[in-house]
């Protein structure tokens, strides 16, 4: 037989204090960061990552110097114009594709295994269980990102530096580096939220892949001044602006309006994402 506690001497019921939402939202990024790091799936998605970027860099990079005489001299300009898109840009539109896989998975893997019941059984409230997992897979992958895209510049840098030299201290260099670990980060939620919308894992990839790789040559097929701009807006071709160090002329988006404009879809989707969270059955 156990016996009562003790009651608090002079201080009522209504008194006493009740936990802090922080202190409940601080427990719910342990969780969810105890969920993430414990997946086998998001440790192997990172190194794969680490691995692609890095090496399509010094490939392809290594590849447009063995070519640099036998190119079109337009091709040379370009380049020489912006060797920060060009470095950028090798690796990581290949390495992005692992982010789509784990994002979709970080979400999905929990209805396909039933561990979105428990979860839901743990933190009733589903919205802050939604943030929660955002703010922590943001933050991971925010942080490998830029692990990956700073040494992704330096080593297609020392590459290129006989024909297109560039160098951290460039004006727009600094902000386009960071900038791609940016789009990683906010790619992650974007995916994130496709897979909470759709669930199924398979579909869910597809619909990311279908956005990051099929719809913009697609679209490049709209001819005159609507497929511009239909093109232009597309999430990730908007966001991946951010990894340009200049802004060419013909361009419709300035590389912060482009960054604005996939947050803007991430936003709605995850929104979307939220809502039938609520409404749904887990």
């Amino acid at each position: 037989m156990t016996s009562a506690a003790p009651p608090v001497h002079g201080a009522s019921v209504s008194e006493i204090p009740a936990p802090s939402p922080l202190t409940g939202f601080s427990r719910l990024l342990v969780s969810e960061w105890t969920k993430i790091r414990s997946v086998r799936s998001t440790v192997w998605s990172l190194i794969f990552l680490v691995i692609v970027t890095l090496g399509f860099t010094a490939l392809f990079t290594w590849l447009t110097i063995l070519q640099w005489d036998k190119s079109d001299p337009a091709q040379r300009a370009q380049i020489m114009a912006d060797p920060v898109s060009t470095i950028l840009g090798s690796g990581l539109e290949f390495g992005q594709l692992t982010i789509c896989v784990l994002g979709v998975l970080v979400m999905s893997s929990e209805y396909s295994t039933g561990v979105i019941r428990a979860s839901l059984l743990a933190v009733p409230r589903r919205i802050p269980m939604l943030a929660a997992k955002c703010v922590v897979f943001a933050a991971l992958v925010l942080v490998v990102g830029e692990i990956v895209t700073f040494p992704s510049f330096f080593l297609g840098a020392a590459i290129l530096h006989e024909h297109a030299p560039v160098s951290l201290g460039d004006p727009g260099v600094a902000r386009a580096v960071f900038g791609a670990g940016l789009y990683l980060a906010v790619l992650g939620l974007f995916a994130l939220a496709i897979g909470g919308i759709i669930r199924h894992t398979a579909g869910a990839i597809t619909g990311v892949i279908a956005f990051v790789l099929v719809l913009a040559p697609l679209t490049q097929l709209i001819p005159g001044k609507i497929g511009k701009y239909v093109h232009a807006y597309l999430p990730t071709e908007a966001g991946q602006l951010i990894g340009q160090a200049h802004e060419q002329a013909n361009q419709v988006l300035s590389p912060w309006q482009g960054f604005g404009v996939f947050c803007l879809w991430t936003a709605v989707l995850l929104v979307i994402a939220g809502y039938l969270l609520k409404i749904r059955d887990a």
